[in-house]
């Protein structure tokens, strides 16, 4: 929000049957990277290929196949660490992490431990008008994914789809400091956000392209910041990783069910086992997946096929040169240009096609004006049909025909609805629609005038009520504008109505 002054949301408190509780929480989001090709082969990343249609031999561990890096996964790395404000690592190094994996014929992942190729970041996550949480990223590290196994298709075997398998991910880790359910949904949600204006990551969840992990464990008040001070892990309780979560929703609904879990153990007098477990979103339960590994349970050590990544500063700062204008920066360019409200500036810059079709409206308009038709009669008649704005059927020029026809005072709010509504399902150039269909407002106080005068004489009962209440008075409105086919300037009809009435 860069220059927006901002609180920091309190923290999610749970009542136990003893005591109050606070969260803290952790991720780890694992985003696909946006490459055609995997990160050590040139196989298609391609979503939706028949099981197994994008597998290089590299990919299917064929003997003497060499990883070999492709280039841009590593760019796509460094543009997303330079987007989240992190230290960009000239020197990193790839590692095995040795593991049983039933869909990585390899039996191992090639990832980052001890040199990952960014450092440390951070995310501001927007909750709220005024409201946000600064949290850390502690690393962004690459690393292939995994394939898929399928259970489903034979009741006496399983069935393996490699297109996956060398995918390129990178491992965005935060530090422990979101603090609530609601925050973590955000965190991922400005996280996705970002990466998407970046161009690294397509923020699919429902394709898996952003999967999360999501550390929880809970503590006294006073201990979280006890931990700030120190940076000692010793304050606060004993973790659980929550694996594989693809819903902001599923996210939520975890962290709560799992939090009060680990209440409940600890006001037993019990421990909570630091583990992996997965979510049940039928059951609404977390349950036990494996024990936590630690790094050295791994057995990682360098990996042998694949030199050290050594990369120059002024590579580094030449993609710099280029990233585009961020979330943050557009939302408070916002609302200083155009004069609009923190709430409606990141309901407009939530999405790169809705800013760039804001800003069309926009140039040389009302900027207020211009983001009150986006929002309201736009993207809610999207909502409602479920459209998207690329699918728009009103494009910029067409709008900001009508907010010009508006502000020309060529017709009222209420004739701009009625011609939204042709523009929208008939298309059409706004001013000509106008024009053919007697669509313009009346202006001609002598018109108005005469209709008032009409309807005055015709209700002289009404007269002597709305002088004796003035607030009667947008009765005589009313009916000059239903008199005038609603053509009628509403302002002129205002102001004649209250000095016939004598108000």
């Amino acid at each position: 929000m860069l220059d927006l002054t901002y609180e920091t949301p309190k923290p999610k408190v749970i009542a136990g049957a003893k005591h109050d509780w606070e969260l803290v929480i952790g991720m780890e989001v694992h985003a696909q990277v946006s490459s055609n090709a995997k990160l050590f082969s040139g196989a298609s990343t391609k979503f939706g290929a028949e099981p197994n249609a994008n597998v290089a031999f590299v990919d299917a561990a064929m003997p003497g196949m060499l990883p070999v890096i492709n280039d841009y996964c590593v760019e796509q790395a460094v543009r997303t660490g330079l987007g989240l404000k992190a230290e960009i690592n000239l020197f990193s190094a790839f590692d095995r992490k040795n593991y049983f994996y039933p869909d990585l014929p390899q039996g191992y992942q090639i990832s980052q431990l001890y040199h990952p190729i960014v450092g440390e970041g951070e995310i501001l996550v927007d909750m709220g008008p005024g409201v946000a949480r600064l949290v850390r990223v502690e690393r962004i590290h690459l690393e292939q994914d995994a394939g898929k196994s399928v259970h489903d298709m034979d009741p006496n075997m399983s069935f393996v789809d490699l297109n996956r398998t060398g995918v390129a991910l990178m491992e965005i880790v935060s530090r422990p400091d979101i603090r609530g359910p609601e925050e973590a949904a955000a965190y991922v949600t400005k996280l996705r956000q970002i990466l998407r204006y970046l161009g690294t990551c397509d923020g699919n969840m429902q394709n898996g392209n952003l999967r999360a992990d999501v550390n929880v464990s809970i503590c006294r008040a006073g201990q979280y910041e006890k931990y700030m001070e120190t940076q000692d892990f010793s304050h606060l309780g004993t973790r659980c990783e929550i694996k594989n979560m693809n819903s902001m929703r599923f996210i939520q609904a975890a962290i709560e069910v799992e939090a009060r879990r680990q209440i409940a153990i600890v006001e037993a007098g019990g421990e909570v086992v630091q583990e992996t477990r997965l979510y049940d979103p039928d059951k609404n339960e977390t349950r036990s997946m494996r024990s936590k590994e630690e790094a050295h349970d791994y057995r990682y050590f360098p990996d042998p096929d694949l030199l050290p990544l050594t990369i120059e500063q002024a590579w580094v700062d030449q993609i710099k040169a280029t990233l585009p204008e961020l979330p943050d920066e557009k939302k408070a360019r916002f609302v200083k240009d155009f004069g609009l409200s923190e709430y409606d500036a990141s309901v407009l810059t939530a999405e790169v096609p809705a800013a760039k079709y804001f800003e069309a409206v926009a140039e040389g308009r009302d900027g207020k004006l211009a983001a009150n038709w986006v929002i309201n009669e736009l993207f809610g008649r999207l909502k409602k049909e479920d459209h998207d704005i690329t699918d728009s059927p009103v494009s910029p020029a067409q709008l900001g025909g009508i907010i010009d026809l508006i502000s020309s005072d060529a017709i009222s709010g209420k004739i701009a609805k009625d011609l939204f509504e042709i523009v929208y399902t008939e298309g059409g150039d706004p001013a000509q629609i106008v024009e053919e269909r007697g669509m313009k407002q009346v202006t001609d106080t002598g018109a108005i005038e005469a209709a008032v005068d009409e309807i005055i004489a015709a209700n002289p009962d009404q007269v002597e009520k709305a002088k004796a209440n003035p607030k009667l008075a947008g009765w005589f409105v009313g009916q000059v504008m239903k008199a005038t086919g609603g053509k009628a300037n509403p302002k002129a009809v205002n102001e004649l109505v209250a000095a016939k009435l004598g108000q």
